[in-house]
């Protein structure tokens, strides 16, 4: 029996590990897959853009986006008047999606040009993407959103109004079909390369902030919020 894992925002249970399907096994690098949910949601839950990828008149579109994560479903916002969010809700099953994730962690230098890489984690998402009509969900998904890029800020700042929900479409992705691919370690130099007089190794790759700029029509009385203090 697989461990269980904390249940889902809708009180279902669900396993330590993703289901491997057809979609979510490489055909290379296998060793570096991981169907480990608790990975899974630590690369999402760091990331701040995703990639949703889909077919448009038979052709792939795939296009960088705000996300948020709530328990085992993703959504991604948009405009009322974007294509794909609206091919979402013209009928069923909705839209068929491919939504990727992937962070740099290092650049792997080795003797040989070949050998170069990149140490990475990344998740890939498929399923299909429908849209989020009740009014609590879409509240919820889009406080998610804010707070997927700044931990906090959706109770710092006004909410979106009648229009603005009006003009703004929010798409679901529940993660079903999901798996990660993790690259650590230095260079795999072949042996004869070994010898020859180049430097050889990673060059670690870190995510930082910079310190808040105020906006230029900001009243200096507001100070910084402590969510965005450096750490």
């Amino acid at each position: 029996m697989p461990e269980t894992a904390p249940p889902t925002g809708d009180g279902q249970e669900t396993t330590a590990s993703y289901t491997p399907t057809a979609r979510t096994v490489p055909t290379r690098g296998r060793e570096r897959a991981s169907y480990d949910r608790e990975l899974v949601h630590s690369v999402l839950d760091e990331a701040y853009v995703c990639h949703l990828g889909f077919v448009r008149d038979g052709a792939p579109v795939v296009l960088p986006t705000l996300f948020g994560r709530i328990g085992e479903r993703l959504y991604v916002h948009g405009s009322t008047g974007s294509r794909p969010l609206r091919e979402a809700g013209a009928g069923t099953p909705g839209l068929p999606v491919c939504l990727t994730v992937t962070h740099v962690d290092g650049l792997v230098l080795a003797r040989s040009a070949f050998h170069h890489s990149v140490n990475y984690r990344c998740v890939v998402v498929h399923g299909t993407a429908l849209p989020v009509t009740g009014p609590e969900e879409r509240r919820v998904a889009l406080d998610a959103i804010v707070d997927q890029a700044v931990p906090g800020r959706s109770r710092d700042s006004r909410p979106a109004d009648a229009r603005e929900l009006a003009a703004t479409a929010v798409l679901r992705l529940d993660l079903d079909e999901v798996s990660a691919k993790v690259r650590t370690g230095g260079p795999g130099d072949e042996p004869s390369d070994l010898a020859l007089p180049y430097w050889a190794g990673v060059l670690p790759l870190t995510r930082g902030h910079g310190a808040p700029v105020p906006s230029d029509d900001l009243d200096p009385a507001v100070p910084v919020p402590d969510y965005l203090a450096p750490r």
